[in-house]
């Protein structure tokens, strides 16, 4: 699918899968090097930044907050030229349907402040995927603070799964993030020798959003850290009491076994058996052997 965007002498192709037909008008159109042609046919597995005649050409994967059957990365492709954009993605994007909304807004409401050539607009585009990012990192954190109200809950067990599946989508998020540093940094002087000098700054503007991006991810990366190693801490904490009151449960009656053992045994001169109330004196024994150990054991301050 193929929407157009005007403003001006300023053209926003946004292809969604795009068709061999689609990219053939675009060609004659824009005069597209036939190998940015055939890259925006495929999906491309690795980020890329290269530039071809007054062409452009940038891939890029965004991480995407998945659900079970989801990807954890949404690629788009950005071909630049002078007076013109070209998106191309394999999939739905709300993140760039926003942008077009504000481009048409922008483009109503100031007919006569053109954004620019096509280098302004991948700026301004890009600044708006890496913002969209930022609210994406705050839902995660949001979980986090989710998962450290259970975990002091009492809710350690079923918490560790919680913890592993925002593990995963953090690493994820990171995973597809860590190579747009260095494209943008290629980008730079590819961009320069297209746009002129002055085109910096717009990028560098757009670097400093990443780098907010990565740095959020980073401090949400350090903060699962430190709430799986206290919910491990708390999981052993407990698990360690749970041993203690077992083995003093085994210790107390280990002796009282061997007590009821011992007076069973067929022998003519066992102590007591025989004797009138013979078994609540045994029991008796017990009782007291086991009232001593309890008294032991909290003056000890193991109970």
């Amino acid at each position: 699918m193929l929407t157009r965007y005007v403003e001006r002498d300023l053209t926003w192709i946004d292809l969604i899968a795009p068709t061999p037909q689609e990219v053939r008008s675009l060609m004659a159109e824009f005069d597209i090097d036939p190998v940015f042609a055939e890259e925006l046919l495929t999906p491309s597995f690795k980020p890329k930044a290269e530039r071809r005649g007054e062409h452009l050409y940038l891939v890029l994967h965004f991480p995407v907050l998945r659900g079970m059957h989801q990807r954890a990365e949404a690629e788009i492709d950005f071909l630049l030229g002078r007076n013109f954009l070209i998106t191309a993605r394999y999939g739905e994007s709300d993140r760039l349907h926003a942008f077009s909304k504000a481009f048409e807004v922008h483009s109503v409401l100031r007919p006569s402040a053109p954004l620019g050539h096509g280098g302004h607009l991948f700026a301004a585009m890009a600044r708006n995927l890496y913002h969209a990012l930022r609210a994406e990192c705050d839902a995660v954190n949001r979980r986090l603070e989710h998962i450290e109200e259970h975990i002091f809950s009492g809710d350690e067990r079923q918490m560790v799964i919680e913890i592993s599946q925002t593990a995963r989508v953090i690493h994820d998020f990171r995973q597809a993030l860590l190579p747009h540093a260095e494209m943008l940094q290629t980008l730079e002087p590819l961009s320069s020798r297209l746009f002129g000098q002055d085109f910096a700054f717009y990028l560098r503007g757009v670097m400093g959003e990443e780098a907010r991006v990565r740095g959020a991810v980073e401090h949400l990366r350090e903060a699962l850290h430190e709430l799986r190693e206290t919910n491990n801490s708390l999981l052993n904490t407990k698990q360690n009491e749970i041993m203690k009151t077992l083995t003093m449960m085994a210790f107390v009656t280990f002796p009282l076994t061997l007590i009821a053992t011992v007076f069973s045994m067929d022998t003519r001169s066992t102590p007591i058996v025989g004797a009138p109330g013979d078994f609540w004196i045994v029991i008796g024994i017990m009782g007291a052997l086991a009232l001593g150990f309890f008294i032991y054991f909290v003056r000890k301050g193991w109970l």
